[in-house]
């Protein structure tokens, strides 16, 4: 009885001249009454057909040419009713779909969620001037009326993005060989010290992938005991695979590098943390050589040159208009400030660019 009860039907594909049936969606369907047959059994569906079809046999005879045309009929009108209801629901999708793509795009180039309705609201603007004599204009300008770029509804979109990203972030931890992680402190405008954490993963293929772990805030001080509390218990809570740990890659400070109380002296005295290398960042090393080698030598005139185009309203409007004449690269020279140190190679490369 239990191999009877596990034997499997197949569906035969003549059934569908003989006995107008079809197979959809693993159920049998009897193309002219819609019923559905539980169990693909010849017998089942010859009973239904013979029971309550029984003048089709007389009006399309068996193995004829109209029996035939009959069922090719029967199937294409079965066919135009799936589409009628599968049509609002491939639309329905695909103005979500769009709701997500025009998110990221906002997000992406730094908008505000309150955008989504201004961008909306051009994007109906330009469809019905450009669709409103086009054959299929009505229907659409109809869909793009669909797409939800309210500011709840992007909110939600971010946040659907965000989990989908933890969760492929999470995947890619489980499934990688080795990683490094990448830690720097600094304060943002509003006096909050933030550390930012990346992470560099070694993939199956050896193939690499550097993604932004996580920004942990630091609420008081900023010891190398509380960054290494702060990393620790976010390591632990989100479960990563500290054993794959290979480099670490941190600032000079001495919260950092500190022999005895710094960042990376809590991590190699700490048993749960593998042995690993410890890397300073190139970027604070090119930082410090530009101030070990000095440049004011250099740095000294530059400004002074540019202090005095910037200075005056009237010098800058006839410098700008100088450039314009010979079309160069760049129409106006970046004024340099000491807090983003980044941006004395900018003011350096468009200086040299300007006059050269």
């Amino acid at each position: 009885m239990a191999e009877k009860r596990n034997k499997t039907y197949n569906f035969h594909s003549d059934w569908q001249e003989e006995l107008f049936f079809k197979l959809v969606r693993e159920k049998c369907v009897c193309l002219i009454c819609g019923m559905t047959v539980a169990t693909a059994k010849r017998h089942n569906v010859q009973r239904h057909f013979s029971t309550c079809h029984t003048s089709y046999n007389a009006s399309y005879p068996p193995s004829s040419a109209l029996r035939t045309e009959k069922a090719r009929e029967l199937k294409a009108a079965l066919g135009k009713q799936q589409s009628l209801f599968k049509k609002p629901v491939e639309k329905s999708q695909k103005t979500t779909e769009a709701s997500f793509r025009a998110t990221h795009f906002l997000i992406k180039n730094k908008k505000t969620f309150s955008d989504g309705e201004f961008f909306k609201e051009a994007m109906m603007i330009i469809a019905k001037t450009v669709f409103k004599d086009e054959k299929n204009g009505t229907d659409v300008i109809s869909t793009l009326s669909n797409v939800q770029l309210g500011a709840s509804t992007t909110v939600r979109r971010v946040t659907a993005m965000s989990e989908n990203l933890t969760e492929q972030l999470e995947q890619d931890l489980k499934t990688c060989k080795w990683f490094s992680i990448q830690c720097d402190e600094s304060v943002d405008c509003s006096s909050a010290a933030q550390l930012m954490v990346v992470i560099r993963m070694v993939l199956d293929d050896f193939s690499t992938k550097e993604e932004l772990l996580t920004s942990l805030p630091l609420q008081t001080t900023t010891r190398g005991v509380d960054i290494y509390n702060t990393v620790k218990s976010f390591l632990v809570e989100h479960k990563v695979p500290l054993e794959k740990l290979v480099s670490m890659t941190t600032e000079g400070a001495p919260a950092m590098i500190g022999r005895h109380a710094g960042f990376i002296a809590h991590c190699k005295g700490d048993t749960d943390f593998p042995t690993f290398l410890h890397y300073h960042c190139i970027i604070h090393q090119q930082a410090i050589c530009s101030k070990v080698t000095g440049f004011e030598h250099v740095m000294t005139p530059v400004v002074k040159i540019i202090n005095s185009i910037r200075s005056k309203a009237k010098q800058h409007r006839m410098f700008t208009v100088l450039l314009e004449e010979p079309s160069a690269e760049y129409s106006d020279l970046l004024l340099h400030t000491e807090i983003r140190w980044l941006s004395r190679g900018r003011v350096l490369q468009r200086f040299f660019f300007t006059f050269v």
